[in-house]
């Protein structure tokens, strides 16, 4: 079983940075895909970005390549978001997830396949 807490969002400026940290009970291990997804209210959760280390590979979405950067830490066992430049439109509840089947045997950001979520963290971008 693994549980997995967010933490790190908060309300900040347009061109801010944030830090979204997702903590593990329990191992997380290589060859899981561990990923971040955002929700907004009415609207599907989508993938942000994933990373799946025993392939050597992450997954960014089109809208935040180049501004947000997917880390994991073995040693505290945890998954980090670092988020720059962030505009209006990435408010959202953030979640991490983990896929530990990994059947596309890379990174990637199906919904579907990610089978432990935590609670979410709340992201506010004003301008």
């Amino acid at each position: 079983q693994l549980v997995l807490v967010e933490s790190g969002g908060d309300s900040v400026q347009a061109g801010g940075s944030l830090r979204l940290s997702c903590a593990a009970a329990g191992f997380i291990y290589s060859y899981y895909s561990m990923g971040w997804f955002r929700q907004t209210p009415g609207k599907e959760r989508e993938a942000v970005a994933a990373i799946y280390p025993a392939g050597d590979s992450t997954y960014y979405a089109d809208s935040v390549k180049g501004r947000f950067t997917i880390s994991l830490d073995y040693a505290k066992n945890t998954l980090y978001l670092q988020m720059n430049s962030l505009k209006p439109e990435d408010t959202a509840m953030y979640y991490c997830a983990a896929d530990p089947l990994v059947k596309s045997g890379r990174a990637h950001g199906d919904v579907r396949e990610y089978s432990y979520w935590g609670q979410g963290t709340e992201v506010t971008v004003s301008s």
